[in-house]
């Protein structure tokens, strides 16, 4: 196995818990503004002095409840405030959260109840609620449930309130690295979720050193995030648990569809998401410049700041590049920052592969996506690019005291304080994942150049093999096709098949403009036939086929008349492709394609 090591920049730890920073800042920064919440007419700052009583609070509502050390205790709600003042509640008497999507379906809410054992739940609102209460005759230990808009928190502060700040302390400093600090179970894209038993010591050493080597994000005066991806999801999480640490001030919202207003009111220093999201601020401007007759002036923008940014990897851009990007940024650039919030110096990107072309016209802009690679298992990410330290196309470096390896099938594998412990009772699952020499199996495809950078190039289950013998990977054609601004979804096809072909669905949001502009029915059942919509889905086809070669490109493609979606079961939780669900719902739009 050919492997890489970044040299460590801190001890593994020895001592303390997640949740000690939030003492430590209570008291060495109390007045400090490390929250703020949405309130009617804006936001509300919690210093970090409050954050601490009301962690307390809830901590010693949960002792009094009877939820002893290592107890798992459910957390179903989508992203809010309280979502991490109770993960932090249940980590400072060292039991274990167990964090669960609220778009999760019943049977996997029971399955995540009953596999995990928890103890107790506390849920978002009355229709989780009434969830966990229809899995209790399969959760034979769950006990208590608490529901968040019914007054969860103050119930369990009024709850707590004859346990003493002694006890309390007792169970923090109990805690150590080595205890488990949550189940995070897998989202399941295929068979039953798995939970990974990820401990303190694999959140503070990730973090430990992702604070030393991003102190623009993390230490930067003024520093501030919103999270609005799911808090059920490790990415998220370890941004959380990070700025905690760091005493960076979080917002929190989970109504993406006004996320641009929150944004431009909270005005974060750095956001993280997903690549699906980065797709949809492109397509969104594009769709809406040409809408509006500016389509030439947005389509020219946007090749400027791609050649910037690669000319920033080339050495420096030339006069004439410097001077048409300088007025792109007044009359473009500008107006896309302000959608992110107008302050943000960074995006971390993360959960997919970014693209070449993203990543370009992202930094083009001013706005540096810092893509990193990591897994649940993990503890999220094992590899980021720096800022000073940036390679578009990759997903960076190993952070320092992670390894990569590269096995003899290409399958990336890694060793580090951020790899899980194991799945929860499963050890059959566990030993297929983490070999006797320790390495974690990823499951993706990969190679790293001399200097260490990693580039994805697919995963191990997906690559299709055409009946001619030759071996493609998915990823690099689905990610070019979505970033055509109609595109919402596709899948490449052709396991065993004479040839590559796709399945591609439409955005519902882009769609709309397009449609009024050609004089077409907004309808996309009646629109998938289009010839004219047709012939500009194929500009898109080709230009995705210019990255593979002959063999590998797409011969045929079919437009489907519905979008995939989590509800359907076509998404993940994280929006990543369901491809076994897709392929037996279309099975027969799969076999049209090479009908003759």
């Amino acid at each position: 196995m050919r492997e890489y090591t970044v040299p460590a920049v801190i001890d593994p730890p020895t001592t303390g818990g997640l949740a000690d920073p939030v003492w430590a800042n209570a008291s060495s920064h109390p007045d400090t503004a490390v929250f703020s919440r949405r309130v009617e007419g804006g936001w509300l700052d919690i210093t970090a002095a409050q954050f601490a009583d009301q962690v307390a609070g809830v901590a010693k509502g949960l002792i009094a409840a009877g939820v002893e050390h290592g107890d798992r205790v459910a957390l179903l709600s989508a992203t809010r405030y309280e979502w991490t003042l109770i993960d932090y509640a249940i980590w400072t008497i060292g039991a274990v959260t167990v964090p669960i999507y609220e778009t999760s379906s019943a049977s996997q809410i029971e399955w995540i109840l009953t596999d995990s054992d928890a103890v107790a739940a506390i849920v978002e609102n009355a229709a989780h609620g009434a969830v966990v209460e229809s899995a209790r005759g399969d959760a034979p230990a769950l006990r208590e449930t608490w529901q968040i808009e019914a007054g969860a928190v103050d119930e369990l502060t009024v709850l707590g309130q004859q346990i003493s700040d002694a006890e309390l302390d007792k169970r923090r400093t109990a805690v150590t690295p080595g205890d488990l600090a949550t189940l995070i179970y897998t989202s399941g894209t295929t068979g039953r979720p798995k939970g990974c038993k990820i401990s303190h010591a694999s959140f503070m050493d990730e973090l430990g050193t992702a604070t030393k080597v991003l102190p623009s994000l993390f230490r930067l005066d003024g520093a501030s995030t919103l999270l609005f991806l799911p808090l059920a999801h490790v990415f998220a999480r370890i941004i959380q648990v990070g700025c905690v640490m760091m005493r960076v001030k979080v917002g929190h919202t989970a109504d993406v569809k006004n996320l641009v207003n929150d944004l431009g009111e909270f005005k974060p220093t750095f956001i993280l998401s997903v690549p699906r999201v980065f797709e949809k601020v492109f397509n969104t401007a594009s769709q809406t410049a040409h809408a509006a007759g500016k389509g030439k002036i947005f389509d020219a923008a946007a090749q400027t700041a791609i050649d910037y940014s690669q000319a920033m990897d080339k050495g420096r851009p030339g006069l004439g590049l410097k001077a048409k990007h300088a007025l792109f940024d007044k009359l473009v650039y500008t107006k896309l920052r302000n959608v992110l919030g107008g302050q943000v110096d960074y995006a971390v990107s993360g959960g997919a592969p970014l693209g070449d072309r993203l990543g370009h016209f992202f930094r083009g802009i001013g706005v540096p996506v810092l893509e990193g690679y990591g897994l649940t298992e993990t503890t999220a990410a094992v590899a980021v690019n720096l800022p000073d330290d940036i390679r578009i196309g990759t997903v960076g470096r190993p952070l320092p005291g992670v390894t990569v390896g590269v096995a003899d099938d290409g399958e990336l594998c890694f060793k580090g304080g951020q790899v899980m412990l194991g799945y929860w009772k499963n050890d059959e699952a566990t030993a297929a994942a983490i070999d006797e020499d320790g390495w974690f199996h990823t499951g993706d495809l990969g190679e790293f150049d001399a200097d260490g950078f990693i580039r994805i190039t697919g995963r191990k289950k997906e690559i299709l093999v055409t009946a001619g013998g030759k071996n493609v990977a998915p990823a690099v054609l689905e990610d070019r096709i979505r970033l055509h601004p109609l595109v919402s979804q596709c899948m490449v096809v052709g396991d065993g098949k004479p040839y590559i072909a796709a399945l591609i669905t439409i955005d519902p949001e882009t769609i709309g403009n397009w449609a009024d502009k050609h004089g077409k029915p907004r309808d996309v059942e009646t629109l998938c036939t289009d010839k004219d919509l047709i012939a500009e889905i194929q500009t898109a086809v080709d230009e995705a086929n210019t990255a593979v070669s002959k063999a590998e490109g797409i011969k045929k493609f079919t437009i489907l008349p519905t979008d995939w979606t989590q509800e359907n079961g076509e998404l993940s939780l994280k929006l990543s492709l369901r491809r076994h669900v897709v392929m037996e719902k279309h099975e027969a739009d799969v076999e049209a394609l090479y009908a003759q």
